[in-house]
């Protein structure tokens, strides 16, 4: 990692890549050590490798984000972010966090707090990018994702609200547009509603962090983009938690001996930050009310859960299942098409063939063309034009038949049944066929 961060930037990318590819993960295809000695050795490798890349990140200076994070290094690093060491999640975190911040405003947000005026932090806001555009639109999602999937883990500590406090600001800040920010206020209250209805039985700790949370990243985000009815309805309900429940604020939650409450099961609806308000205020100036008014539902995918559940000896296993619902019948049904890995794998290498074959074959026919005298492409051409008309041929006599004969079926002279046609005006028809 010392090393590395003294090289120029393009080679600060490929030592990161190279880094990360070594990196013993759940989901990837490296070999990973069974047995308690084996889980050890695992994670001290893990750790020791994003040490080094937090090392080299920290002073990564690129402006194109999309340069900065290529597809093949950000996949990766977002699958170690959900596995069940906590301080794997916080070290991918704080990687994430040193490559968005490219204007010094991270140790701003290092404190999680309520405050009512932005002025004092000083940032330094620049407007959003194209590139930084085209790379949220490609990974946005992506990073949201792990964002709320980190929210619920249960063994999270202060630390990893921090971090978490601090990235979403500083999406904010560095990679936001007008959708961005519609998108990271519907995360947020979706980790409200996390923490409001406790389906993962979290702790007390947790569900509280989740709400301060929330309070402290929308309290600054309603002043960044300056609309009062917005900012109106953040401070009521941070006056509210204030009086009745501060222990939904970071004041009381984020300090050495956090003061917690186990009456959170019977909260009142006024101390909640709700979805139907904030998209009618934030609607009401321009922004897309349709989007704010639809609840974050996270695409969890496979990966999300294998880079933590499962281990690579395992068979990753899909029954895919077609059946009609239309149907008023129960039909029986087809035996389930089983997908694994090595299936799946078969189907890229062989289309990956298949295209290489068919761009060999362009460049051979291009190149005939290019070098290949005229005489002999015309020759080739009209051998061509030939062996195709003469199948024509043999195909019109297949399937042409002459009309079959009033008199029957003679017989030819070498034994094969031949049809015999007579034009109609000289058949003979009986008697009562006449009118």
């Amino acid at each position: 990692g010392s090393f590395a961060s003294t090289l120029p930037t393009y080679q600060q990318s490929e030592v990161m890549v190279f880094i990360m590819n070594k990196v013993p993960l759940p989901s990837s295809q490296q070999s990973i050590e069974a047995g308690k000695d084996g889980e050890n050795r695992n994670r001290l490798t893990q750790i020791m490798l994003l040490k080094s890349l937090l090392q080299v990140s920290v002073g990564f200076q690129c402006s194109n984000m999309l340069t900065a994070l290529p597809s093949v290094f950000l996949d990766r690093l977002l699958s170690a972010a959900l596995m069940e060491d906590p301080d794997i999640r916080l070290f991918v975190l704080e990687i994430l966090i040193s490559f968005i911040d490219r204007h010094g405003n991270r140790q701003k947000f290092s404190t999680i707090s309520t405050i009512s005026d932005i002025s004092v932090l000083k940032l330094k806001v620049e407007k959003c990018s194209r590139q930084d555009t085209v790379f949220m639109k490609k990974h946005g999602q992506h990073l949201y994702r792990h964002i709320y999937l980190i929210c619920k883990e249960e063994n999270n500590a202060q630390a990893h609200y921090e971090a978490l406090y601090s990235m979403l600001m500083l999406i904010s800040i560095e990679l936001a547009n007008e959708e961005v920010v519609v998108d990271l206020i519907r995360l947020v209250l979706a980790v409200q509603e996390i923490a409001q209805i406790n389906e993962d039985n979290l702790t007390a700790y947790n569900r509280c962090a989740l709400f301060a949370l929330g309070a402290a990243y929308l309290n600054l985000i309603s002043q960044l983009i300056t609309v009062p009815t917005f900012c109106q309805h953040i401070h009521e309900v941070i006056q509210t938690r204030q009086k009745e429940a501060p222990y939904l604020l970071p004041e009381d939650v984020f300090v050495e001996r956090p003061r917690l409450s186990k009456s959170l099961d019977r909260l009142g609806p006024e101390v909640f930050f709700w979805q139907s308000k904030i998209s009618e205020v934030l609607g009401g100036s321009g922004y897309n009310a349709d989007r704010l008014s639809t609840p974050y539902i996270p695409q969890l995918t496979d990966e999300d859960r294998l880079s933590k559940r499962k281990s690579i000896g395992e068979t990753i296993s899909l029954q895919v299942e077609v059946e009609s619902r239309n149907s008023p019948e129960r039909e029986q049904r087809a035996p389930a098409e089983e997908i694994t890995y090595e299936t799946l794998k078969k189907a890229i290498v062989d289309s990956v063939a298949v295209e290489e074959q068919e761009r060999e074959r362009r460049r051979q026919v291009v190149e005939k063309f290019q070098k290949a005298p005229f005489e002999e492409i015309a020759a080739h051409c009209g051998a061509r034009a030939t062996l195709l008309q003469s199948k024509l041929n043999q195909i019109f006599e297949i399937t042409i038949r002459p009309p079959p004969s009033p008199s029957g079926t003679i017989t030819a002279a070498y034994g094969q049944p031949q049809n015999h046609s007579i034009p109609v005006y000289e058949m003979k028809f009986p008697d009562l066929c006449v009118y």
